[in-house]
This record gives C-alpha cells, sequence and structure tokens, in this order.
C-alpha cells in the first residue's frame, strides 16, 4: 500500500513533488500499488520510489528520473517514458506494452520477464538485447 502522503504529494503536482523531494533526499518514496493512471510525471523525480505494481498505465513519464526505482510488475501499459533515465531500475514482470520508451536510458536495468509487446525501444540505451 502506498504511504498516503506521499501519494497525496505527488497528486499536487511535479513542482511540488520535485521540491519535496529536493528537501527529503534520504527518503525513498513509497508508491507501492499507487494507481496513477494517466498521471502527468514528466520530469518528476522519482529516484529510488517504490512503485511496485502501480497501475501507470497512459502515464507520462517522458524525461522522469526512475534512478534505481522499483518498477516490478507495475503496468506501465502505452506509458511515454521518452528519454526517462531508468539506470539501475527493477523492472522484472513489468507491463510496458505499447510504451514508449524512445531514447530512455535502460542501463543496467532489471528486465527479467517484462512485456514489451508493441514498446517503441527506438535509441533506448540498454546493455541487454532487446
Amino acid at each position: 500500500m502506498a504511504n498516503a502522503e506521499h501519494l497525496a504529494l505527488l497528486k499536487q503536482g511535479r513542482e511540488t513533488w520535485n521540491n519535496w523531494r529536493i528537501q527529503n533526499p534520504e527518503i525513498s518514496p513509497d508508491l507501492t500499488g499507487a494507481y496513477l493512471v494517466e498521471a502527468d510525471l514528466r520530469e518528476a523525480n522519482l529516484v529510488l520510489a517504490n512503485l511496485d505494481r502501480a497501475d501507470l498505465r497512459e502515464a507520462n513519464l517522458d524525461r522522469a528520473d526512475l534512478t534505481g526505482a522499483i518498477l516490478s510488475r507495475a503496468d506501465l501499459t502505452g506509458a511515454t517514458l521518452r528519454r526517462a533515465d531508468l539506470i539501475g531500475a527493477n523492472l522484472e514482470r513489468a507491463f510496458l506494452c505499447q510504451a514508449n520508451l524512445r531514447g530512455a536510458d535502460l542501463t543496467w536495468v532489471d528486465l527479467k520477464w517484462p512485456d514489451l509487446t508493441g514498446a517503441d525501444l527506438t535509441d533506448a540505451l540498454t546493455d541487454y538485447p532487446v
């Protein structure tokens, strides 16, 4: 279950969220199982965030910083992650069907059994064969 305070801050918008992250760099946000369908998270600082089982269908995560984030079993179907930073993120069993990952950095990403059906990985950086 997501931390209610973290979820409320995120829903206040990118500026509020990123300011809170700057003031609280030691906190790893817990957004486990959060319902974020169609959320506008462009350029959001989600470093080390726990988004395990989060519903991020059709979310806009363009240029978001998801370094080290836990996205295992997250539903990112149709999400936009253009130029997102996913270095070291855990995408184990994540649903990335039809996701736009153009130019995303997937270096050192845990890609065990993700569903990448129809995903656009054009110009994505990765150390895995895709």
